[in-house]
């Protein structure tokens, strides 16, 4: 399976464009051959809002018509695409989420659940839904946002739930320019899977943003790696039985690993309490 980080420019509160952009990004990867094209956090409609009110115009839900134009390219190419956005509910909630589009229509979202003191995420509500995995074609992909790679414990319930990709849209500015280097191949490392970060670049209100996206393989060794700020399309053909493998033998017969079968989860318990 071929698939593809999008690293690009965002314009702050301008769906229509950004939407444009988008589609012009997913058909040019699928050109390339790419069955899975993961894009940006907020890719549809910017993320440095200064308050709520200011974001909440913006917002969208799923069924809006702004996602036209994405669904039939999608249809038309028999590709897969997880983005950012600012999703509206009915009941006047805003998330930042991302969802995983296909060519039958929407498969699934996420809502973002860890939330850094930055950009509209200060103003947002927390995320609600647990993680889980989406199907895109063959493959089973997880989807997380930004920050949510900054802890391990969410990367490791995905890869529990049968992940074979974690689709992570990202927003990283150039003060976090050591997590967008060293996250990715840890996390892939970590649970044997492969991990495609796509970040935004560009200058939006005071924030640089810092590129670098990634797509790294089951042991960690980086697949694709922007070397800079530049809009571009990464690119990695991966065997998705290389994530459902999680034994690892390294010398035959003396050195065996699994991440997964060595957890030993009942001395794990202060890692999720509250105390």
């Amino acid at each position: 399976m071929r698939i593809a980080a999008v690293q690009m420019d965002v314009y702050l509160g301008q769906l229509q464009d950004n939407m444009r952009r988008v589609v012009q990004r997913v058909a040019e990867a699928a050109e390339a051959g790419a069955e899975l094209v993961v894009l940006p956090e907020c890719v549809l409609t910017g993320y440095c809002f200064e308050s709520r009110a200011e974001a909440e115009p913006v917002a969208v839900d799923l069924a809006d018509p702004v996602w036209q134009p994405l669904q039939e390219e999608l249809r038309h190419r028999q590709v897969y695409a997880s983005l950012g956005f600012l999703e509206s509910t009915a009941e006047g909630r805003l998330y930042n989420a991302s969802a995983l589009w296909g060519p039958e229509g929407v498969v699934g979202s996420y809502r973002k659940i860890h939330l850094p003191q930055l950009g509209v995420d200060r103003f947002v509500d927390r995320g609600d839904r647990p993680y889980q995995t989406l199907s895109a074609g063959p493959a089973r992909v997880g989807l997380a946002i930004c920050y949510d790679s900054s802890f391990p414990e969410p990367m490791r319930v995905l890869g529990l739930a049968g992940a074979d990709i974690i689709a992570l849209s990202t927003n990283w500015p150039v003060a976090a320019a050591r997590t967008a280097e060293l996250v990715p191949p840890a996390r892939s490392m970590e649970n044997h899977l492969f991990f495609v970060a796509a970040n935004r670049v560009g200058q939006e209100r005071s924030f640089q943003f810092y590129g670098r996206s990634s797509i790294c393989g089951p042991d960690g060794v980086e697949l694709a790696r922007a070397a800079d700020d530049r809009e571009l399309i990464l690119y990695a053909d991966v065997d998705l039985q290389q994530a459902r493998q999680k034994r690892i033998e390294r010398t035959a017969g003396a050195h065996v690993i699994d991440r997964f079968a060595d957890r030993r989860p009942e001395f794990y318990g202060p890692v999720v309490s509250d105390d």
